[in-house]
């Protein structure tokens, strides 16, 4: 693992509509070290291979949305609850799952306590929960949690939980509060105008509210 699951959490989404590598530069020169390439129209995954050899020179972690093939030449998986079902019938249960990702990270997505500690059974590194705000870049989001419903999944395992959906700078100190130890962010770094400098404050504010 390159780097900690701590901090500003970084998602490269393929329907942003920003250049992939361009973005992932910027975000990483901000100081960001947890990134998640999302494509869901379909995994690219030479673009994948590239974002990898990035992140590897800057000791940054990154971890593949939904597609386990393209996970493999990254630093892990990330899977919805659907998902994990759709692998669960194709023969891959956690057991085999954990097996194919051995020395990689595993992140599931949670929006209630039982998912959580189910997750946590189930061999998990760390879990995304939300959407904390009401969000535009993920249609099935749900209904926002806010910071109740954050704090609830935080005390209900021992795993880093990665807050996400609509978040932004403002929300920094309610997410840190919570209890989570990754704050995800889509718009907030793709809709800037300087990534980078948009990065850069984020990492700032959430090393100050952590402190």
């Amino acid at each position: 693992m390159s780097a900690p699951l701590e901090g500003i959490y970084a998602l490269v989404d393929a329907s942003a509509g920003v250049d992939p590598e361009r973005f992932l530069a910027a975000v990483l020169a901000g100081g960001v070290r947890l990134v998640q390439y999302r494509a869901k129209s379909g995994v690219d995954r030479a673009l994948v291979r590239a974002l990898h050899v990035r992140t590897q020179r800057a000791g940054a972690l990154l971890v593949v949305n939904d597609d386990l093939e393209a996970a493999l030449d990254a630093d892990g998986l990330h899977a919805g609850q659907e998902d994990l079902e759709l692998l669960r019938d194709s023969g891959v249960g956690p057991e085999r799952l954990r097996a194919l990702l051995a020395g990689k990270v595993l992140g599931i997505s949670c929006g209630l306590p039982d998912e959580a500690r189910r997750a946590f059974a189930d061999g998990a590194d760390y879990v995304g929960t939300g959407p904390f705000n009401v969000t535009s870049t993920k249609s099935d989001a749900g209904a926002a949690i806010g910071g109740a419903g954050l704090a609830a999944v935080c005390a209900a395992m021992p795993l880093p939980v990665a807050a996400i959906g609509g978040l932004g700078l403002a929300d920094v100190p309610a997410v840190a509060a919570a209890g989570a130890r990754m704050f995800a962010v889509v718009s907030a770094l793709t809709g800037a105008a300087d990534p980078a400098e948009a990065a850069r404050a984020l990492v700032t504010a959430w090393n100050q509210a952590r402190r």
